[in-house]
């Protein structure tokens, strides 16, 4: 496999340059805040939160990845795309698991394994209509089920997911329309994607840290005076 073979897949790219994609690559920096803005909710409210601290840090690595493939545009920055993305959402779901649905280690490992095993068996199904945004739909479906079940199971996360998965819903709108609005529109839709997933991320973390032991802990220190 050639991994410095050029790929065109984006309607703002009219040539190989390294800028032939200005605002989708300076739009990566929404990201960039995103993680930031998680990084100083997480130091207020749940400090020593391991696993939230993880995804803030694939957060910022889907910025600088998504910014490698937005530049070069090769097969190795495609990869340096779309692997961060993965770690996200598989590494989310497992936390979502334990920490939102509280279920055991075993019971949320095997739940990660099987949505895995589910999002690569669905999205070639969808692709043909979907394009590659197909891939996402499985992430989208396990936002609004999560936050059903956590209606009974977590209250207080059960909404604020709910708005989130109709953001990312709607950031898939805008993903999915930027070849076939090309003719019209010459500098696509997919920087309008990246800010609003960046903002997607925010939210999501945001869930976790209103639900992590070290804030609930927080809380309770805080009622007890102690």
């Amino acid at each position: 496999m050639d991994w410095s073979a050029p790929i065109d897949a984006y309607c703002e790219r009219l040539g190989p340059q390294f800028w032939a994609e200005p605002v989708n690559a300076v739009t990566n920096g929404a990201f960039l805040l995103a993680a930031f803005a998680a990084w100083m909710l997480w130091r207020r409210q749940a400090r020593g939160d391991a696993g939230a601290l993880f995804l803030i840090v694939v957060v910022a690595c889907v910025g600088i990845g998504s910014f490698l493939f937005h530049t070069f545009a090769t097969r190795w920055s495609a990869l340096a795309d779309v692997v961060p993305i993965a770690v996200f959402i598989y590494s989310y779901f497992l936390l979502a698991m334990r920490r939102i649905l509280q279920l055991g280690w075993g019971w949320s490992i095997g739940a990660t394994l099987a949505f895995l095993a589910a999002s690569y068996g669905v999205a070639p199904m969808l692709s043909g209509i979907l394009g590659s945004s197909a891939g996402y739909v499985p992430a989208a479906l396990a936002i609004f089920g999560v936050a059903a079940v956590a209606a009974r199971r977590c209250p207080p996360a059960s909404a604020p997911l709910a708005l989130t998965g109709a953001v990312f819903v709607i950031s898939l709108a805008f993903r999915t329309s930027d070849i076939p609005f090309c003719p019209s529109f010459p500098l696509g839709t997919h920087f309008v994607w990246h800010c609003l997933n960046a903002l997607v991320l925010y939210l999501l973390i945001r869930v976790l840290v209103l639900v992590s032991p070290v804030a609930r802990s927080g809380n309770l220190t805080g009622a007890t005076g102690t």
